[in-house]
This record gives structure tokens, C-alpha cells and sequence, in this order.
């Protein structure tokens, strides 16, 4: 029965308790300063009390009319279900904490971010540009902003889908990061967890459909013809010529010889020390320098100030187009700087004695066998060093030997 309280009640009524207004409507009195409106209902049997404020913000009036708002809430009508009101409160909290809770956690590029951040100092200048461009370019937009737990499998064939064909080994780098950042951010002991960024048969099958794919090598000169290339390269000038003469005498990758730096030099002991952190295998690399070789560098030290043995003119280091349009100048457009190192090493295979474990050394090249490599831990230094020396006195005329 509605109206049971007065407004003269409301603000006498002191005594601890609960006061009925009718129709569920309740003055709940704590002492006399605290008093507040409470709309009572039942659900599935069980009592639910609504809170609709303090006495002092919310006249008896205003009570009953949140009361009234409140019940049809409840009860619904013809277009509108009933809701339980408190546990629709209660869900509300929960869910507000919830976001909380997530607002504090790291988003995938901060966790990004730090996991780049942790491995910078081990990383090369490339492996460091790569990582970050391409999780800006192909990560970020659709799981930068997301926590670990929100990224579903979906995210990464949403991300990965356009560039899987056009770009295939990008497409698997960035995967393969997302993979290991994701990996890096959850509970070691969440025996449940599932990588979203695995590469599990469900996700192979959603994205399009790979090609076999054709190994095509770098082209390479044959072997035959370097003396006469050499021969044609000692004419040509500055410092990218001096380079491919360096990556050919060494049979060096080309990014060793585009970073090479004085301080990795020994001259004394005529040695090229290249850091792990250069090198494709982790793994700290010597190379042996012939006279050819030396004379390389010592013709790119006369007048060198910078760090860098091979600087660009321009500022920085070189890239490899420099090389090649040395290679294109000369007519030798059809081959590339890589392929050197398949010219070495064919001429070593076909016409010297040195055993493969020696020319592969050579080449920084990682044994397939962990039991030949436990065997074949030494550089084989001085093995090798003969061995570069022939390289250099069977591509180089006499002549040109010492001015490289």
C-alpha cells in the first residue's frame, strides 16, 4: 500500500530499521545521519534489494519514483523482458573491474617494445630494423593496441592473410615473432595457454593456399672467369669496388663486409675478427686476410678517419646496390655480390685438396651434423689461411696482387 510515509516521517524516523513506503519501497535507517531508499524484489525466490540513494539527495517523492522505474524494470512488459536489476549491477561492477584490471596491463606493442628493448644489444643493425618494421607495418594495426589475452588466432590471419603469398617469408617472420613475444608474456605454468600466433594446421588451412616453392640461387660466376672479372674490377674506382674486392678475396657475406669496422682488423696477425653479433650463426667468426686482402685495406686506411672500413661518402654505411652497379658497370650485371661466395667455394670443391670442413669453415657456414660440429669446433685457422691465399693468387694476375 503506497504512500505509507510522510515527509515529516522520513526526516523524524531515527531508530535503526527497516520503514515500508508500499510496494517494495523501504526507508532504511542506519542512525539518524544515515538513512537511505531501497527498493525490494524477488527473484527466483530469493530477496534483492535496490539501493536508490541517500535521504538526503532523494526526496520521498523522487524515492517512489525510482521505485516505480525500478519495478518495471523488473517486471518488464509486453516489448521488454524482465532484468534482475542488482545482479545486473553487480555484473556491471565486475565487468568495470575487469577493465580496470586490463587497462593496467601491457599492450602487445609495449610488450613488443620491451622485448626488442631487451635483445637490442645482441641484435645487428639489420635484425634490429627488421623486427620493428615489420610489426609496425603488418602487427601493430591489428593487435598493437591489444592485451596478450585479447589476441585471438584470428587477429594473426587477419594480419597475415594479405601478405602470405605476396610475401611470404615476411608473412613468416612476422609470425613466427608475434609467436615468441606472445610466448614471452604469459604464465610459464598455464598449461592450457594456446599461442594464438602458432602456426597450428586450423590456422594453415584458413590462410591461402602457398605454391611449392622454387629455390633459386644467387647467380654466381663461374669460377673460370674471375681472374678475368678481377682483372676488369682493378680498374675501377672508389670505395663499393673496393668493397666487392674485399667480399671476393674474404668470401665474406656481403652485410660482414657493408659493417666491417677498423677495430675488428689484427693486422699484426693479418685476421678479421667478427663479432657473433654479425655474424648469421650467432658465432664469433675469424677470417683469415691474404696479402691481397690486406692490401685491400690498407689502400682504404690511408686517409681514414670513421670506425667504418667501407663508409659512404654520404654519410653512414653503404648497401649492397652500391656493389652492384660496380658489377654492372663492368657488364657482370647477370651475377650477384652473394653468388661470390658460390664461385669460392665451387673452386674449392673442384680443384684443391682442403677437406670440406675447411671450406665450410671458410664460409661461416653451420655444420648439419651436431656430431661433426663437436668435432669441428676450431676455426682451422691456418688451414684456411692457405686456403685464401689460394684463392687470391688463382683469381689475381702477380700484377695485381699487392694493389688488390
Amino acid at each position: 500500500m503506497a504512500g505509507k510515509l510522510k515527509p515529516l516521517d522520513v526526516e523524524r524516523k531515527t531508530r535503526p530499521g527497516r520503514y515500508s513506503d508500499g510496494d517494495g519501497l523501504y526507508l532504511i535507517v542506519v542512525s539518524a545521519t544515515s538513512k537511505n531508499w531501497s527498493y525490494r524484489y524477488s527473484k527466483d525466490g530469493k530477496p534483492r534489494w535496490h539501493g536508490l540513494g541517500s535521504f538526503k539527495d532523494v526526496s520521498l517523492k523522487d524515492a517512489r519514483l525510482a521505485r516505480d522505474a525500478a519495478r518495471l524494470r523488473v517486471k518488464g512488459d509486453r516489448s521488454t523482458p524482465g532484468v534482475d536489476i542488482v545482479q545486473e549491477k553487480r555484473a556491471a561492477r565486475i565487468e568495470a573491474k575487469a577493465e580496470e584490471a586490463r587497462a593496467a596491463l601491457p599492450t602487445f606493442e609495449e610488450c613488443a617494445d620491451a622485448y626488442v628493448t631487451e635483445h637490442w644489444a645482441g641484435w645487428s643493425k639489420k635484425h634490429r630494423a627488421q623486427w620493428r618494421s615489420t610489426l609496425q607495418a603488418y602487427a601493430y594495426p591489428v593487435i598493437g593496441k591489444l592485451t596478450i589475452a585479447e589476441i585471438r588466432p584470428s587477429h594473426i590471419h587477419d594480419l597475415l592473410q594479405p601478405i602470405w603469398i605476396e610475401k611470404r617469408v615476411t608473412a613468416s617472420r612476422v609470425r613466427g615473432r608475434i609467436e615468441t613475444i606472445i610466448a614471452r608474456n604469459v604464465d610459464i605454468n598455464d598449461l592450457d595457454f594456446r599461442n594464438p600466433a602458432e602456426l597450428t594446421k586450423q590456422l594453415r588451412e584458413k590462410l591461402p593456399k602457398r605454391s611449392k616453392r622454387v629455390i633459386r640461387h644467387h647467380p654466381a660466376l663461374p669460377y673460370a672467369e674471375a681472374p678475368q672479372f678481377m682483372t676488369a674490377l682493378s680498374g675501377a674506382g672508389g670505395t663499393a669496388a673496393a668493397m666487392l674486392r674485399f667480399v671476393i678475396l674474404t668470401a665474406c657475406r656481403t652485410n660482414e663486409a657493408i659493417e666491417a669496422r677498423w677495430s675488428e682488423i689484427d693486422r699484426p696477425g693479418s685476421i678479421w675478427k667478427i663479432p657473433a653479433e654479425r655474424m648469421k650463426m650467432a658465432q664469433d667468426h675469424h677470417v683469415p686476410l691474404s696479402d691481397a686482402a690486406l692490401a685491400v685495406l690498407d689502400k682504404m686506411r690511408d686517409g681514414s678517419r670513421g670506425e667504418l672500413i667501407f663508409p659512404n661518402p654520404a654519410g653512414g654505411t653503404f648497401s649492397e646496390n652500391g656493389m652492384l652497379a660496380v658489377l654492372d658497370r663492368l657488364g657482370y650485371g647477370s651475377v650477384t655480390v652473394h653468388g661470390f661466395r658460390s664461385t669460392f667455394a665451387t673452386w674449392a670443391e673442384e680443384t684443391t685438396d682442403f677437406p670440406d670442413g675447411v671450406r665450410e669453415a671458410a664460409l661461416a657456414h653451420k655444420y648439419k651434423s651436431e656430431t661433426t660440429a663437436a668435432y669441428q669446433r676450431g676455426q682451422k685457422l691456418e688451414k684456411r689461411r692457405k686456403l685464401m691465399q689460394d684463392w687470391a693468387d688463382y683469381i689475381l694476375p702477380v700484377k695485381l696482387r699487392a694493389i688488390a
